[in-house]
């Protein structure tokens, strides 16, 4: 006599199940929105960071508002600016001038958002 094997339908639907929802979090977070990213950096001054930095959105009529932060040695944020991006292209390359507190040594793009 045979034993009963009443685990098999249950673990392949749970399997199939979980292996579809997987693959649609994969795919629904490696193409988001928005994204932006840092070309460049530069400290242009004592009190000042220069930043260049590229947004991809996928409505090119958003308006959007990136936080840009410049940070020192001790990753201590020096300086931090709301740059508004407004409608037009969907891909955006801006240079952007960062205020800081003391010298800065590298400049980042926080987040960007719909405003």
């Amino acid at each position: 006599m045979r034993p009963a094997k009443r685990w098999v339908l249950p673990a392949t639907v749970i399997a199939a199940i979980g292996i579809s929802w997987l693959v649609w979090v994969g795919l629904h977070h490696s193409n988001p929105d928005i994204r932006s990213s840092v070309i460049s950096f530069t400290a242009t001054t004592d009190r000042e960071m220069s930043i260049r930095y590229e947004v991809v959105r996928k409505d090119k009529d958003q308006v959007l508002t990136c936080t840009l932060v410049a940070r020192d040695y001790d990753k201590t944020v020096v300086g931090q600016i709301e740059d508004e991006i407004g409608p037009g292209l969907a891909v955006v390359q801006k240079n952007t001038e960062i205020p800081t507190r003391s010298q800065g040594v590298n400049a980042d793009v926080v987040a960007c958002r719909i405003k």
